[in-house]
């Protein structure tokens, strides 16, 4: 362990304040990651579900229709788990204001997913399995799940209650 020397009555160092931010930081992440994961496993296995329970499931002729069902359940998921859990010490604001901010930003991490399989396949040629879930899988579930994180910190979960106001004037608009 890190020795970290006080600086006084003043109260701890500034190296110590940065540790305790990182850490703090550190344990976001990693709950943020685990919330995830779990949407997503609710996400596939749904959407298997519907379309190949016993064989030929409820929607195996609708597999938008069953994609469209798994993430809704998922977001929720994810959601209630990140709201509940990851971000249950930050701002509170309006459960409906929450959720379809939450909704919202989710479709913009899926925009970036989506935008960087269409830059590689369409605009770079890369039409191979490998390269389309790399760009979609890799580098756009990457960059869409930085994005997501960064978003509901800052909009959907604010630290406090100005940061919520601010929030709740981007979602009037």
């Amino acid at each position: 362990m890190i020795e970290v020397a006080h600086e006084g009555a003043a109260g701890p160092s500034r190296l110590r304040r940065l540790y305790d931010r990182v850490n703090h930081l550190a344990r976001e992440v990693a709950k943020f990651g685990i919330v995830g994961l779990g949407a997503l496993v609710v996400d596939v296995g749904l959407f298997n579900v519907l379309r190949f329970g016993g064989g030929e499931g409820p929607m195996y002729d609708k597999p938008i229709t069953a994609k469209v069902i798994s993430v809704a359940v998922a977001t929720t998921v994810a959601y209630f788990g990140n709201r509940y859990w990851t971000f249950r010490h930050r701002g509170r604001t309006s459960f409906g204001r929450e959720y379809v901010l939450f909704f919202l930003l989710n479709g913009v991490g899926l925009g970036i997913a989506v935008g960087c399989l269409y830059l590689s396949h369409y605009a770079f040629g890369l039409t191979s399995a490998v390269a389309d879930n790399i760009s979609a899988n890799v580098i756009g579930l990457g960059l869409g799940t930085l994005f997501r994180f960064w978003s509901y910190r800052r909009w959907v979960f604010p630290d406090d209650i100005e940061a919520a106001d601010d929030a709740a004037i981007i979602t009037s608009v």
